[in-house]
Order: structure tokens, then sequence, then C-alpha cells
């Protein structure tokens, strides 16, 4: 029972003196990284979608804006005047402008019903704010990894951290710190439209 007692104050004793910082520090280290990873696996994922819906919305936009200029233009070339009601062929190519052009602002009309912001510059400005967002998510993960390892390597340089790592953890080498150094993972993709 003495025994016990001992071993159980001992363990007390020793939880709190820096035992489990190592460890804990370690997986800190761990999960930092990770999180560095996880963002720009989102820049990944998310740079040519946000690349690829502006593409569309533009050029979404751009068609149904070409359509209603030239329908518009089409239509409003054709001279109205008393002879057009008297000339079938006229009227029919008068009629089929005119429809073509209620066509194209009805596409207009549904574009802008479904997405009643959709401007082209509201997009690039969109798409400019989701990569600096992102840019930044990148660079704060960076700085907690940064930290996570500088917290890591001065427990394990100093006491009583240093007695703990030489007899405990000696497995557990210091870590290296962030750099930027990768060929693809760490540069910023260049979105060129």
């Amino acid at each position: 029972m003495r025994q016990l007692t001992v071993l159980l104050m001992m363990a007390f004793l020793l939880s709190g003196c820096g035992i489990n910082n190592i460890p804990t520090y370690d997986e800190k280290v761990k999960s930092a990284w990770a999180q560095v990873e996880n963002q720009y696996q989102r820049r990944a994922d998310l740079v040519p979608n946000l690349v690829e819906t502006v593409k569309g919305f533009a050029k979404q936009e751009k068609e149904t804006l070409t359509a209603v200029i030239e329908a518009r233009s089409k239509a409003t070339s054709i001279q109205v005047d008393d002879s057009i009601l008297n000339d079938p062929k006229k009227l029919q190519q008068f009629q089929q402008a005119q429809g073509e052009l209620s066509s194209a602002l009805s596409r207009l009309m549904v574009v802008s019903e479904r997405y009643p912001d959709l401007k082209s510059n509201q997009n690039f400005l969109a798409l400019q704010s989701q990569l600096e967002g992102t840019e930044n998510r990148i660079s704060v993960a960076r700085r907690d990894f940064i930290q996570a390892v500088e917290r890591y390597n001065t427990e394990i340089r100093t006491f009583p951290g240093k007695i703990w790592h030489s007899m405990l953890y000696s497995e557990m080498e210091p870590r290296e710190n962030f750099e930027a150094t990768t060929e693809n993972a760490d540069e910023a993709p260049k979105v060129e439209f």
C-alpha cells in the first residue's frame, strides 16, 4: 500500500513538472504543420475552382450582353416606315430581329434574377478577396507552425525539459523550422484570364 501511495505521489509530482510537455509540444508541432498543409490544399482546391467560376460568369455575362447588343443592333438597323407594313418579308425580318432582342433580353433577365449582383468586376474582386484570404490563412498557419516548433525546441533545450528529453524522449529530435523552399506547394499560383 505504501509503495502504491509513493508511486501515486511521484506520478502526481511528475505530471506537474513538465514530463508530458515534450510529447504534447511535439503533437502541437505536428498539428500545426498539418494545418499548413491543409491551407496549401485549400488553396490548391480553391484557386482553380474560383478562376473557372469567374471565367464562367464572365463568359456568361459576355455572351448574354453580346447577344443583347447584337440583337439590339440588328433590331435598330431595320428602318421602320410605312413600307415595312406593306412588305411581309420586311415585316417578318423586323419581327424576327425584335424577337431575337426579346430573347436576348429575356436571357439577361434570367441571369439577373438568378444572380442579382452578377457583374464581372465584382466576381474578379471576389476572386481577389478569396485569394488574399487564402494567402492570409497560409501565413497564419505558417506562423502557428513556427511558434509550435519554437516552443518544442525550447522545451527540449531548457531545464527541466532537457532532463526529461535526455531520460525519456531522446529519440525525439529538435524540429526544423519552416523554410519556403518547396517548389510548387508554397508558391501562390499565378492567375491568368
